[in-house]
Order: C-alpha cells, then sequence, then structure tokens
C-alpha cells in the first residue's frame, strides 16, 4: 500500500516538476519585461482598470522599433553614431564592448560561440569534464614547447551560462562526435539526457 502511494507520489513529481519549473520561468521573464516599461505606463487606464501586462507590449514595442530602426540606412547610421559615443565614455565603453562582443558571439548566424564539445582531464587526471572549444590561443611564450593551446568553457550544472574558461594544451583535448546541443543537454540534465548509448 504505502509502496504504491511513494511510487504515485514520484509519478506526480516527475509530472509536475517540468510544468512548474516552465511556468516559473515563463512568469519571471513576464515579469522582468514588464517591469522594464511598466513605470512609463503604469498610470495608463482603460475605462478606469489597470491593464495587466501593459508593461510587456510596451517593451515589446520599443525592441520591434529598435529593430525596425536598425534595418535602415538613417536607423544604421543612428545607432553607429550612439554605438561610438558609448565607446568613447569612459566606465561605459568596458562594459557595454565586452556585452557586445558577448551578444555579437551568439547572435551571428556564421559564428557560433561554442564551435564542438570536447573533453579534457578536470580537476585531476583520470577524471573528465564536458568543455566547448570557443577558439585557440596563439603560441605564448608561456609554452616551452610552443604547443597551442585550445580555449574552451567548462559549463557548470545545471545552470550552463555560468562556468569557467581554461587554456588546455592541443594534445590534452578529447574531441567527441556529439553536437554542441547535445553537449548542453548533458550538461543541464546532469548527465541524465545522455547523447551516448546507455549499455544494460
Amino acid at each position: 500500500m504505502w509502496k504504491k502511494l511513494r511510487n504515485h507520489f514520484i509519478a506526480g513529481v516527475i509530472v509536475l516538476l517540468p510544468v512548474m519549473g516552465t511556468f516559473y520561468v515563463l512568469r519571471a521573464v513576464f515579469s522582468f519585461l514588464n517591469q522594464l516599461s511598466g513605470g512609463l505606463v503604469e498610470n495608463v487606464r482603460f475605462f478606469g482598470f489597470k491593464v495587466p501586462g501593459l508593461g510587456v507590449l510596451a517593451t515589446l514595442a520599443v525592441v520591434l522599433a529598435v529593430g525596425l530602426l536598425a534595418n535602415i540606412w538613417l536607423g544604421r547610421r543612428l545607432l553607429s553614431w550612439a554605438e561610438s559615443l558609448f565607446l568613447r565614455t569612459p566606465l561605459v565603453r568596458g562594459v557595454y564592448g565586452t556585452m557586445k562582443q558577448i551578444v555579437d558571439a551568439f547572435a551571428k548566424p556564421n559564428q557560433t560561440a561554442f564551435k564542438r564539445v570536447a573533453m579534457v582531464e578536470w580537476p585531476r587526471k583520470g577524471i573528465y569534464t564536458v568543455a566547448f572549444v570557443t577558439g585557440e590561443t596563439p603560441r605564448s611564450a608561456g609554452q616551452e614547447n610552443g604547443e597551442k593551446l585550445i580555449n574552451v568553457f567548462v559549463a557548470t550544472t545545471p545552470n550552463p551560462t555560468s562556468g569557467f574558461l581554461m587554456l588546455v594544451p592541443e594534445s590534452q583535448i578529447i574531441h567527441t562526435d556529439i553536437t554542441v546541443e547535445e553537449g548542453m543537454k548533458l550538461v543541464i540534465s546532469g548527465g541524465v539526457i545522455s547523447p551516448w548509448p546507455r549499455h544494460s
């Protein structure tokens, strides 16, 4: 009796967790978007009633307007002028320049941030971790044999947006045949969703 109840409870948790997680993420995104422009439209009323989510619509309208502006000649000139102003302003240029490089790396269709999935021995010999190759570092004086270094990003589980960068000698990189998407699923799921076939 108790065993069946426990199994039913576990099954309920398995079903509800993705649903509640999705609801939580969407609610957080909705709240964030609503707050961005909520202050500008908080006093707007329709027939005496405050419209929920009006901040979201205002934010989406602003983003769409900027996107349309970026696709016309005059808009591109204005945005280019604003960008050059940001890059000449102390303090602002450091933050803006870094953010723009990150966004460009992910947004450009012909340039993906993560090129392929590899494995490296870390934190000690004999133990491996999944790493995403992001680029290469030229030979440096710090390398006695002049071996090329590979830039790899080791993402944390279950939040792959945080992690750390390692420069690994090319000979110590173990290349895999899995895609970046499969590697992301592996990291986010903590190894539950594996791209490799399971053997019973």
